[in-house]
Order: structure tokens, then C-alpha cells, then sequence
């Protein structure tokens, strides 16, 4: 029956031709699909045409990622973060959001909407008023900093989060609010203030205890704090009563809190982060798949500028817990999702778009194209395990 695990990896079928995900050249797709993506990258703006703000942090992560697995683009990605951190503060005009119904984000970097506060007018560096957009900078440049060992990045990372400290002054007993206005204490920007805490323990030597203090009071909230439902999936947030608000179900919701939870074992090993996290990961591939095992959000098509790179981030994370605790199943499921992307939603440009299962939805855009890059190098970084299609190391079955 084991076999059977495997089976997704060997063959990914919707209906009539299968495709095989057992001879894929994950390395030389995700150059290809990297080069398309720095198609959009703005030298003058330091930050990517086609997305947002928040969304930028996120490419600058996904091209460390590759840079991380594939020295061949360490320069070129090595010369994007040297312009990055000089020219990317010129553009932070700051932002407005609105959460909608479904609990999707909506981010405006014009004229905000009737009713909505306004932008901040001159926000500083990296910072603006919302501190899941901070978070989203602070990992991108801790990562920068992994992969260059330039002490800039992580000081400016180290800034980032000495603001979003400043937003834990929730009323549900701990956490950290959504936005500097109060209005929403929300599952994201919970995670990252564990993950990006959790992070600096294992890197600001000198302060270690003080990050880790604050990761582990973080973790302790977070899992009383109701968020994580019955069925190991964590919801959006929390209502102005502290409770479950039984908000959508988002991949990236499941994503953060797994390297989180790996960095904080690296900081202080403790069974339980691993466990919970692979309860998370097993549950929320579980709830998110199709029957071909891709990877959805309830959104799709129709995802809008922020929904669209949710996806990538559960991808980028469920990486980091597979090379923490490796797992045949995340194993089949990160090669699942490599081998859909490229066959079923590639255009002749190799854009990569919202749903990885196919059709190609016109337009992509950097936001689509960095998601689906964060699947593809989380199947470069287990290529020497996925040899013929199945872990090199699992070739045997049991029948």
C-alpha cells in the first residue's frame, strides 16, 4: 500500500492525458520561470511592475530561495537585493486594505476607497502601517542576509521587527494587531511576528534569548488563542471578542506558521513545534487539493492582486518543514505541483499564472509568477531525491 503514496509523483492526470512528474528538470524550470519573473523587476523602483508592495517582499524571498539552491543566480540575484535596499524605500507611498467578505485582501496604493482611512503619507524605510507587510520585508531580508551575509539586510530586518513589536497591544490577552489602526487581529500577521522572531533568534547571537522569549510567547498565544480549528486548519482571525471568526481557509494562513515553527525547534528543540507544524501542513493539504493533488485556494480564478500569492507562500514553507522532518507525502505533493505548473499553466512566454492546475489565466503578473516560482524551487531542492519520479531513498514498497 505504500506504493500507492507515491503514486501522485509518477503521474498527475485530469482526465485524459497524464503528466508525468517523474522526468521533470525542476532546476532548468525554475531558471526559466526566475528569468520571466525579472522581466517585471523595476531597477529604478528597486521593487516588481505588475504587484504591490507586500507582494515584492515575497518576490525578493522566492529569488533568495532559488539563489539558496542554485549558486548560477546567486550574482544576478546577489545585485537585485544591493538595489533593492536603496531604491525600494523611495516607493513606499504606503498603503490602504480593506478585508472582504470572503476575507480576501484588497490593497490600494492610489486614492483609497469611500470610507477607508487614508495611506500613510510618509512611512520610513520598510515600514508602513500594516505589520503583516512588514513582516513579509523582514523575512525577505533575512533571507538576503542568508544568502550574502550582508549585515545591512539583517539590521534592517532587526528594525522591522522592533516596529511590529509596537502592535502587541491586542486585547485577546496577546498577539500583535493586523494594522497600526487597531482594526483586526488576524492569523498572517501573527505568524510572521513568530516566524520572523524566530528567525532573528537563530542569527542575532547576542540577543538571542530576547527573540526567542518572544517566539515562544507568541507560539504558547497562538495556540490558545482559537485560531487553529478542530480539524488543524487555521482560519483567518479572530473577532473583536477574541474568538474564531471562522474565516476563510487560505493557504498562505498554513504556510507561515510551518518555518516558524521550524525555526524555532532550530533555536530550541522542542518535538511538539515539528509536530504541530506537520499536523498543520497535513491538514491543510488535505483541505486545499484537488483530486490531482494541486494545491487551490478558494478564490481562484478570480483571486485579485493579493489572493494570488498565497499559494506559493504554503509551497516556500511546507520546503522548509519537508528538509526539517522529510515526509514522503509533502515529498509527492511539492513534485505534484512543480509538474501541473509547468505543463498545465504556462503560456509561450513561460508566465506561470493563478491556477496551477490549468487553464492558463491571462494576464500573469509578478504576484502569479513568484507564487508559482516558490513550487518549483521547493522541487529543485528535493531534485536529487526525486529521481524516476519517487524519493531515491523510499524505493522500496510495501505491498
Amino acid at each position: 500500500m505504500l506504493c500507492r503514496s507515491f503514486y501522485a509523483v509518477f503521474l498527475l492526470s485530469s482526465g485524459a492525458a497524464p503528466i508525468s512528474a517523474a522526468n521533470q528538470n525542476y532546476l532548468g524550470n525554475a531558471e526559466v520561470a526566475f528569468k520571466a519573473l525579472q522581466n517585471w523587476y523595476n531597477p529604478n523602483t528597486g521593487i516588481w511592475n505588475t504587484t504591490g508592495w507586500w507582494n515584492s517582499a515575497n518576490c525578493l524571498t522566492v529569488i533568495g530561495d532559488l539563489a539558496a539552491v542554485d549558486p548560477s543566480v546567486k550574482t544576478q540575484v546577489s545585485a537585485v537585493y544591493a538595489n533593492s535596499i536603496v531604491a525600494a524605500p523611495n516607493l513606499n507611498l504606503g498603503v490602504t486594505k480593506i478585508v472582504t467578505s470572503d476575507f480576501n485582501i484588497e490593497s490600494f496604493y492610489t486614492d483609497s476607497p469611500p470610507g477607508v482611512v487614508k495611506r500613510q503619507v510618509n512611512p520610513k524605510g520598510f515600514l508602513n502601517t500594516f505589520y503583516d507587510d512588514e513582516g513579509w520585508w523582514a523575512l525577505g531580508w533575512i533571507q538576503a542576509y542568508d544568502i550574502t551575509g550582508t549585515a545591512e539586510y539583517l539590521n534592517t530586518a532587526i528594525d522591522i521587527f522592533t516596529d511590529m513589536k509596537n502592535g502587541s497591544s491586542t486585547p485577546c490577552k496577546g498577539g500583535i494587531w493586523w494594522d497600526k489602526a487597531e482594526t483586526y487581529v488576524n492569523a498572517i500577521a501573527n505568524e510572521l511576528y513568530l516566524s520572523v522572531a524566530a528567525h532573528l533568534a537563530n542569527r542575532v547571537v547576542q540577543n538571542k534569548q530576547f527573540y526567542l522569549s518572544i517566539a515562544q510567547d507568541q507560539w504558547t498565544w497562538f495556540q490558545q488563542s482559537g485560531m487553529i480549528n478542530s480539524k488543524s486548519l487555521i482560519n483567518d482571525g479572530l473577532t473583536g471578542a477574541c474568538k474564531n471568526n471562522n474565516g476563510t481557509v487560505w493557504s498562505y494562513n498554513q504556510g507561515v506558521v510551518l518555518g516558524g515553527l521550524v525555526e524555532l525547534n532550530k533555536a530550541s528543540p522542542n518535538a511538539s513545534y515539528i509536530s504541530s507544524a506537520k499536523s498543520i501542513a497535513t491538514a491543510a493539504i488535505k483541505a486545499l487539493s484537488d483530486s490531482n493533488g494541486v494545491l487551490h485556494d478558494p478564490c481562484e480564478p478570480n483571486c485579485g492582486a493579493d489572493g494570488s500569492q498565497f499559494k506559493g507562500i504554503f509551497m516556500r514553507n511546507l520546503q522548509i518543514l519537508q528538509a526539517a522532518s522529510p515526509d514522503n507525502s509533502y515529498l509527492s505533493f511539492i513534485a505534484t505541483n512543480a509538474a501541473s505548473i509547468w505543463a498545465k499553466d504556462r503560456n509561450t512566454q513561460n508566465q506561470l499564472s493563478v491556477g496551477w492546475a490549468g487553464p492558463f489565466v491571462s494576464p500573469a503578473n509578478a504576484s502569479t509568477q513568484s507564487s508559482a516560482l516558490d513550487a518549483l524551487v521547493a522541487a529543485v531542492a528535493f531534485q536529487g531525491q526525486l529521481g524516476n519520479g519517487i524519493a531515491s531513498r523510499h524505493r522500496r514498497c510495501q505491498l
